[in-house]
């Protein structure tokens, strides 16, 4: 997983979940903090930004739950196609998008530019 010091900071996804309040779950075990899913929409197509699952509790259908847990509710909220990047080094995380039914498009060219410059920290 890649995240940037700005977006993901803690005042940016707190700006995300006031725009996606219904969309985002977490997962908890014992009252600790196990998994994530950071999704939402523009009201035509959603996104999953960020999932993950501590490395201890993966392969128990966590991340299968948050996935399902998220596309439900943006469903519920008119959504009809889900799409997100995965890093293509990220092996684990791309078995697990193909395992619960994302495919892969190879017609598209992924683009991005900065507003601002952004510190990149790389998790994988």
């Amino acid at each position: 997983m890649g995240l940037n010091t700005t977006d993901d900071s803690k005042d940016g996804i707190a700006k995300y979940l006031l725009r996606n309040p219904n969309t985002c779950f977490v997962a908890e075990n014992n009252g600790k903090l196990i998994g994530v899913i950071i999704s939402g929409h523009d009201g035509r197509r959603g996104f999953i930004y960020h999932t993950t699952v501590k490395k201890e509790y993966r392969r128990q259908g966590i991340g299968k739950r948050l996935v399902d847990s998220a596309m439900k509710a943006l469903e519920t909220e008119g959504i009809h196609k889900v799409a997100l990047v995965a890093f293509e080094k990220n092996v684990s995380g791309n078995a697990f998008w193909e395992k619960v039914g994302f495919t892969v498009r190879d017609d598209l060219v992924y683009r991005n530019k900065n507003i601002h410059h952004l510190k990149r920290v790389d998790l994988i």
